[in-house]
């Protein structure tokens, strides 16, 4: 069976031009680097390529109009601890690509509709899929009901990032493949128990794996429990 290394860099605690966050960097299947920039319960930042690219950025978990612009900016939803017009409007430059689902672009009165099986290519620095998120136990379908929110797969010179968005351990789970890198949130009632992040991880098989949109869980019990399936390496950054 073919293995795919990817290489990873850490630096905790760093401070750099985006201020007190945590930044991971990990080299590319092409050879370049990925920067990924952990800001606070589903908030990111990537860089890659000369790039920037936000997913959910809200003014509450950073102050944004200091961070770099944005080329690209993805929403999964749109509940107001993902959708936040200030901190996009902050970040927005000139030909900045606005890509959100369609709940989210009818509050915002912009952005590009990404819907549940869409996959965009609009340069040649990344391409985009957006994947179902949704609950599914009992009672809990309200928060995030089904075909209405994404997730994205995103892919940087051939490395696969999974950003899950707010979501249960769905059977649409199966189709991803070939993740390097996965993003799973892991707070009911609104996404996952730790026992469902832990079949999801099974499922997706991620070479590295980050809890986010994680709120007062124990997070760090995934080590434990992941830690009979070789190659998935849990990782845990401050997004609280």
């Amino acid at each position: 069976m073919k293995t795919t290394v990817v290489i990873l860099l850490i630096t905790l605690g760093m401070l750099t031009k985006t201020g007190k966050f945590e930044t991971d960097f990990f080299k590319t299947k092409d050879g370049k680097e990925l920067r990924i920039t952990f800001i606070k319960h589903g908030s990111l930042m990537f860089e890659y390529d000369g790039k920037i690219m936000y997913v959910d950025p809200v003014s509450d978990y950073a102050d944004y109009s200091k961070l770099p612009k944005a080329d690209v900016i993805l929403i999964t939803h749109e509940h107001g601890d993902h959708l936040d017009s200030k901190a996009i409007s902050a970040v927005e430059k000139e030909g900045t690509l606005l890509i959100t689902n369609a709940s989210s672009r009818e509050k915002l009165g912009k952005g590009q509709i990404m819907k549940n099986g869409d996959s965009l290519k609009p340069d040649s620095w990344f391409e985009l899929d957006a994947v179902p998120a949704y609950n599914t136990t009992p009672g809990r379908e309200i928060y995030h009901p089904k075909d209405r929110d994404n997730g994205y797969v995103l892919t940087f010179g051939g490395t696969k990032v999974y950003v899950a968005g707010d979501t249960e351990d769905i059977p649409e789970m199966q189709n991803l493949k070939d993740i390097d890198i996965a993003f799973l949130p892991v707070n009911q009632p609104y996404t996952m128990t730790l026992l469902q992040a832990d079949r999801a991880a099974r499922v997706i098989k991620p070479k590295v794996l980050y809890p986010y949109h994680y709120g007062e869980t124990n997070v760090e019990e995934l080590k434990s429990s992941l830690k009979d399936i070789p190659g998935i390496e849990v990782r845990i950054r401050q997004l609280q």
